[in-house]
């Protein structure tokens, strides 16, 4: 690996965490450096998911207070999304490069636009403070559903899963933001277990990701308070245009 790959893969974890803190859809900055940088598809999708991890947790135990009031109904979504997740991730080692790169390029519009279509997809607001009821039948199916593309590809999952849990489940908006970062922590564990044992990891390329997506979500805090979401949102509805376009122009 040359030194301006390193940095390469550093800046993109960095500039991943920030816009996660800000307005989410980093992922597309990590999985775009890594098939840029010429890592195959597949791996270029697991190794990002591993990178990203850190981000989830964290995230998660900023929202304690609120998971500690709604675990018991949260450990039945759990339970779907392991094994949705398992599924997406086995679906996904079991294509080839050629087969899941043929793929990308409209996984990456459908993430687009869905990332593009986040304000919108928002729940409504409820009364503050009211407590979430989570675990119904409609909700565990949904999440099923969703729980399968996180582990499939991920990118645009929490806009996904942000958007189904206010259609399904009651709480005010935080708590379900709650919920689905401790969704995402199932979802990601299990679909990295998965790629680790399946050989598809970048790992070299991991160690220079991790750290600066660390930073990164760490110095977002402070842009979130400065840097209008709109601008962010647009810039990341670009990269996943971008990406897009050189996936079907290199098909």
């Amino acid at each position: 690996m040359t030194l301006l790959l390193a940095c390469l893969l550093f800046l993109s974890g960095f500039v991943s965490g920030a816009i996660n803190a800000v307005a989410g859809g980093g992922t597309f900055i990590t999985f775009g450096a890594l098939t840029l940088a010429g890592i195959p598809p597949i791996s270029a999708n697991a190794t990002s998911s591993i990178a990203q991890f850190p981000g989830y947790v964290t995230s998660t135990l900023a929202y304690w207070s609120d998971i500690r009031r709604m675990w018991r109904g949260a450990l039945l979504l759990c339970l779907v999304s392991a094994v949705g997740s398992l599924l997406g991730a086995l679906l996904l080692l079991a294509l080839d490069n050629p087969s899941f790169r043929a793929m990308v390029p409209w996984l990456l519009i459908g993430a687009t636009t869905l990332f593009a279509a986040g304000p919108w997809l928002k729940p409504k607001p409820r009364n503050p403070g009211e407590a979430a009821q989570v675990g119904s039948l409609a909700g565990r199916s949904v999440q099923f559903v969703t729980s399968i593309y996180g582990g499939f590809f991920g990118a645009g999952m929490g806009i996904m899963m942000l958007a189904t849990l206010g259609l399904t489940e009651s709480g005010d908006y935080h708590r379900l933001n709650a919920l689905k970062n401790m969704l995402a922590i199932v979802i990601a564990a299990v679909a990295i277990v998965v790629f680790v044992s399946g050989g598809v990891v970048a790992w070299l390329e991991v160690l220079f990701m991790m750290p600066g997506v660390a930073l990164g979500g760490y110095s977002g805090v402070w842009a979130a308070k400065r840097v209008p979401q709109a601008i962010v949102r647009v810039f990341v509805i670009a990269i996943g245009l971008f990406l897009a376009g050189y996936y079907f122009w290199t098909g």
